[in-house]
């Protein structure tokens, strides 16, 4: 591609960027119009919102939301998917404030901690508090009931644990397929396959026409086929869906079997899972993405085969007993339990919390930071655009994690303890409730999550002033008062906290190994392609730690149905439409929380706030500095992307090799326009890490 040519195809994105925009406006202008239909619906006195959300292709829940008086009786708490709790009021648990002194740039850890009651809300907000037209459009998170309603969310569930498994996991018979070439390698064979129409049918009768027996787990590794008809539908879930739910002669869809509880397909956009069972005898296969692990450039089939050979060979000098499972987080899972003690502390296992608490967990700790900084709060034009990725990050945030039965510490505990203890608890493992102020003084990026407008959506408040209700972390709250910068005020309204413990410390440690092994064999290996084999092995490890401990989060479960259009009155009360054609409805519902051994949000979100905390200012105690966003000026932080940091200007931040060091991915000279979208920000991404490497091959 040459300048003009290059200069073409900018100018014809541009249009395409405009011509979503209009559309956009557009839609907005029909949800608008669909909210007013809604309204004008719930006046007829005998309307009720199970009729109307179908016809409007919401669920019941944002149906009541537009017209309250529509909500039926049966739509009560239990129903949904966050809990809501009373929050504990003024007079009941008095906030505690935290302060502590002012720190000096790049200073270690403060000593102490001044907590005293709180005075009533007008007196500490003053003239602060945000426009209450601010305040409707945040989301409001759940509180824990005051009294001992709440009390008696703080135990384990009974009768659940994660313990040390008693038999050994069987490894599955795997192929690997690339569905547009028809390249298929099994063990060491390669195969060139007649794919058809690259319907499931058409794969299924392919290789087990090639390779009679023994199958069960086949990798696609290049093709998509579940998107081939995505024209035909108006969401590529709805073509995933129909691709896996296609009629197959002599298949029907996989029931499950002995203790692998995974039934049924998996619809996903990017990464499906369609699992099969043959109608006679008792064969079962699921087809699925090997972008699961990794992301793919082009790989054949047989380096992706190398790189999982590799990545067993390598976790097998950790646990005798490994197996790759189908995908990264039943595999890091099925790993982690076979680090759980067999004798002394933990032998017992692992107990679950509540269900209560990790509903609450689920509705308030949020996993990475992801935020786009627009003009003003940065040029409009950038000097230049610095990618740094925090390296293998995760895996730094591992070493504590809370264990035992939980306690509650109110705002009127909190504010009783001494300096010390306040220090120890936030230093420890906890999950707090705070009301946050933003200092006046305050002109850089914001440090706490606040719940944005949007289901599931955070935001980072750092407007001077402003101030905000919220949940957090040990570790973020402790970097909001302790800042290189100035003291943000935190009020404790209330909290979790657990003992330090290492549940996750063995597992951690040994998969760190791992990737470290692999890694310098991708650096080492003198074989192109065994050293491709070995780099995306490495990957796959990252893979199993990242999704590893997402799954502890374990979120509530999502069942997805179809109803014919005809029947829309079929579709459930509580479910949310996802998709529709001129047949059918597709449809979502919560479950709610199945009954896991291994559910374990806490954990989850102990690293997560950790991992944020890190993103903001991080020591390097080697080389005696400090690394993060609030060691930048102001205004040069452009973006977030869960351990990536966009800049306007590169700094010499220590980088050893090491999980959390910040590693320089990309660097686009200037002057670059300001990314508005996450569109714009994904392609200087891409034209910075190949600008950065053109310069480092040059």
């Amino acid at each position: 591609m040459d300048a003009q040519s290059y200069n073409a195809a900018l100018a014809d994105l541009r249009g395409v960027r405009d011509q979503i925009k209009k559309t956009q406006a557009a839609l907005v202008k029909l949800e608008a119009d669909r909210d007013r239909r809604i309204v004008q619906l719930a006046s007829y006195e005998k309307a009720k919102a199970e009729r109307i959300a179908p016809a409007a292709g919401l669920g019941v829940a944002a149906v009541v939301a537009l017209a309250p008086a529509l909500a039926p009786d049966s739509l009560d708490l239990q129903q949904a998917p966050q809990p809501s709790a009373p929050k504990p009021s003024t007079s009941e648990a008095p906030s505690a404030a935290v302060t502590l002194p002012p720190q000096p740039q790049a200073a270690p850890a403060a000593t102490a901690v001044r907590a005293e009651p709180a005075a009533p809300d007008a007196a500490r907000t003053g003239s602060t508090t945000p426009p209450a037209a601010a305040h409707k459009a945040q989301r409001e998170l759940p509180s824990i009931p005051a009294g001992p309603s709440g009390d008696a969310w703080f135990a384990h569930t009974t009768g659940l644990a994660s313990t040390r498994p008693n038999f050994t996991q069987q490894a599955r018979s795997t192929v690997f397929l690339d569905a547009t070439t028809g390249i298929l390698v099994h063990r060491s064979q390669t195969h060139h396959l007649d794919l058809a129409g690259r319907s499931a049918a058409d794969i299924l009768t392919a290789v087990f026409h090639t390779v009679p027996e023994g199958v069960e787990r086949i990798y696609i590794t290049a093709g998509d086929p579940w998107h081939r008809d995505a024209d035909r539908y108006p969401y590529l879930r709805d073509a995933v869906a129909a691709w896996l739910n296609a009629p197959i002669a002599g298949w029907r869809t996989d029931t499950g079997r002995g203790r692998d509880r995974m039934a049924g397909h998996f619809v996903h956009a990017r990464h499906p899972v369609g699992r099969y069972q043959r109608e006679t005898g008792d064969l079962h296969v699921e087809i699925r993405s090997v972008g699961e692990w990794f992301d793919t450039d082009g790989d054949d089939p047989h380096i992706i085969r190398d790189a999982f050979v590799l990545l067993w060979q390598a976790l097998r000098r950790h646990w005798d007993d490994a197996v790759i499972m189908g995908s990264p987080s039943q595999t890091g899972r099925d790993l982690w339990t076979r680090t759980i003690p067999a004798r002394g502390q933990h032998a017992d296992g692992f107990p679950v919390l509540s269900e209560e608490l990790r509903s609450l967990l689920h509705a308030t700790a949020g996993q990475g930071r992801n935020e786009l900084l627009t003009p003003p709060r940065v040029p409009e034009q950038l000097p230049q655009l610095v990618e740094y990725d925090r390296t293998f990050a995760y895996a730094k945030h591992t070493w504590k994690s809370p264990v035992g039965t939980p306690r509650r510490i109110t705002a009127r505990t909190f504010a009783t303890w001494s300096e010390k203890e306040q220090m120890r608890a936030l230093y420890g493992c906890g999950h707090w409730q705070v009301r946050v102020t933003v200092p006046d003084t305050w002109n850089h990026i914001g440090l706490l999550p606040a719940p944005a407008p949007a289901d599931r959506a955070w935001h980072y408040p750092a407007q001077p002033g402003t101030t905000f209700t919220t949940w957090a972390g040990g570790p973020e709250i402790h970097t909001a008062l302790t800042n290189p910068l100035t003291p943000w005020k935190v009020e404790i309204l209330d909290g979790i906290l657990w003992d330090d413990g290492k549940p996750l410390d063995d597992w951690a440690r040994k998969l760190k190994d791992t990737w470290t092994n692999l890694s310098a064999q991708a650096h080492f290996q003198g074989n192109p392609q065994q050293a491709r084999a070995a780099h995306l092995a490495s990957r796959a490890v990252r893979s199993i730690l990242l999704y590893g401990i997402g799954s502890f989060a374990q979120r509530p479960r999502m069942v997805t149905g179809t109803t014919p259009r005809t029947m829309e009155r079929d579709v459930p009360p509580d479910a949310e439409i996802i998709g529709f054609d001129d047949e059918l409805i597709t449809w979502q519902k919560p479950t709610g929380f199945t009954r896991d051994p291994n559910a374990h949000p806490e954990w989850s979100a102990a690293i997560w706030s950790a991992a944020r905390a890190a993103l903001l200012t991080q020591r390097h105690r080697d080389d005696d500095t400090y690394a993060g966003a609030l060691h930048t000026p102001p205004h040069t932080v452009v973006a977030f992307r869960t351990d990536a940091l966009y800049l306007t200007q590169p700094h010499h931040w220590p980088y050893h090799h090491q999980p959390g060091d910040y590693l320089l991915k990309g660097h686009l000279t200037g002057p670059v326009p300001a990314p508005t979208t996450e569109e714009e920000l994904l392609a200087l991404r891409d034209l910075g890490r190949s600008a950065l490497t053109t310069r480092q091959e040059g």
